[in-house]
């Protein structure tokens, strides 16, 4: 293998709508901990920090999420650089756009593309084949990991591998890749040898611009036009808005790599799930004596092969085979284990009736910290704020509603009008109708207190921001 680092680019600007009702638009599935105590964008940035192996990672994600793609960064301990696609257009114009930042930065560097969404649970085997599949990159080939199908999938896509490249089984040049087949093709897919498609890509970062150039002129000269327009915002490295919209919504698959013929693809022999539905959930979380897969606050009782997700509220099972159980703060969701796949067709069901808990959660992240639902009717509403240290909120007023503070940890500096006070545990502060304030915390630890809103409009929208450290629009 070449000496030189590898930069590891991580596509987290996806949505996941097959994991509700713990995944949502607002907080999707890539910053969820879905398997274990970090979410699989941490675990992503985790198998990418050795740094014998790996540059600092290039994060490009969506503007909504730019706040979670930092902080859960900076809570692992990793330094990254993230750049912000300003609308979404599938994975071919962020890998366009990846290569095209990396590539100007450091001409020639070998990037390794990966989703932020996906599980890998043996990282040394990992390095080992990227470590193999470097060479052919460095050579001038786009390099695809494919895996050894363990079961006929028919959600995957499948590659045909072909000969060997230098004498090395576990890296051959690739005879075709073949769409999501139906039940029986995917059995004889497994029978001849064909690999699962995992997605994930290292190549040199001029090879990649080279085969967009190819195969993908406009969204090449939208990625284009959308680095060298780029501005940075807060640390965050803004593509331009127009240029990047202007590219085609398509896969980097249908763009590039189903059509150029410089792709090689090595064997993964670590285990891997796209965790795309909650069945494979089930299959990579560790499981008891009879099959039950159990995250949160669940408890089981005659039952095998279940999966029991509980964000907080106990969960409870009797006598259920192959079920899969997912209970959040306002959401549960029940379903056979093989009918996982239909959730997505539920959440189109359910954005029809335009209910809330489609796209967001009763805790609503902000770059601050978050804002928690704890009840609601006509007129009010019971909120629980928590502040990071440092974090400010904007300085604001409301139309319709007046708010009242009650701190019950922490010490709040608080703005109303032209006066800032201090405010600590037990004290409670009333924000009339239509005055300014703002709320900080500059301890040392979370600020938490209960907010109560009263008025006649208490929607998210009834806020006029006079000044925003975060510049949110």
């Amino acid at each position: 293998m070449t000496d030189k680092k590898i930069v590891p680019v991580i596509l987290a600007g996806g949505s996941g709508t097959r994991l509700w009702p713990v995944s949502r638009d607002a907080f999707p599935k890539q910053f969820q901990p879905l398997v274990g105590n970090l979410s699989t964008y941490q675990q992503t940035l985790r198998r990418v920090s050795e740094p014998s192996l790996f540059a600092e990672p290039v994060v490009v994600t969506g503007d909504a999420f730019r706040f979670f793609t930092r902080r859960q960064a900076s809570d692992i301990g990793v330094d990254a650089t993230i750049v912000l696609e300003p609308a979404r257009r599938d994975s071919a114009a962020a890998m366009a756009a990846a290569a095209v930042f990396v590539e100007r930065r450091a001409p020639g560097s070998l990037v390794m593309a990966l989703a932020a969404d996906h599980v890998i649970l043996d990282d040394a085997i990992f390095h080992d084949a990227i470590r193999l599949g470097a060479k052919a990159a460095e050579a001038g080939q786009i390099v695809v990991f494919g895996l050894v199908p363990t079961e006929p999938k028919t959600s995957y896509g499948y590659i045909r591998p072909g000969a060997p490249i230098d004498g090395e089984e576990d890296l051959r040049a690739v005879d075709a890749f073949v769409e999501k087949p139906n039940a029986e093709t995917a059995i004889e897919y497994m029978r001849s040898g064909f690999l699962w498609n995992s997605g994930n890509f290292l190549f040199r970062s001029d090879v990649m611009i080279r085969e967009f150039a190819a195969f993908a002129p406009d969204i090449l000269q939208a990625a284009e036009a959308a680095v060298v327009g780029a501005h940075e915002d807060l640390g965050f490295h803004r593509l331009d808005e127009a240029a990047f919209s202007a590219a085609r919504k398509t896969s980097i698959d249908y763009a590039v790599i189903e059509k150029t013929r410089d792709i090689a693809v090595v064997y993964g022999r670590f285990r891997w799930s796209d965790v795309g539905a909650w069945d494979a959930i089930w299959q990579v979380t560790e499981q008891d004596e009879n099959g039950n897969a159990i995250h949160g606050n669940g408890v089981v009782r005659g039952s095998r092969n279940s999966l029991i997700h509980s964000d907080g509220i106990l969960t409870t099972v009797i006598g259920a085979d192959d079920l899969v159980v997912i209970a959040t703060a306002d959401a549960v969701m029940v379903a056979p284990k093989d009918k996982a796949q239909e959730v997505k067709g539920l959440v189109d069901q359910l954005k029809a009736t335009g209910l809330d808990q489609v796209a967001v959660h009763r805790r609503d992240y902000r770059p601050w910290g978050y804002v928690e639902g704890i009840d609601s009717g006509p007129r009010f509403a019971v909120k629980r704020i928590v502040v990071d240290p440092e974090g400010v909120l904007s300085l604001q007023r409301h139309l319709h509603r007046s708010e009242h503070w009650v701190v019950v940890r922490g010490t709040a500096t608080v703005t109303i009008g032209t006066e800032e006070r201090l405010l600590t545990e037990n004290q409670s502060l009333y924000v009339p109708v239509g005055t300014v304030h703002r709320l900080a915390n500059h301890g040392k630890i979370p600020l938490e207190l209960i907010e109560v809103q009263t008025g006649a409009y208490l929607g998210e929208d009834d806020v006029d921001r006079l000044d925003d450290v975060y510049k949110r629009r």
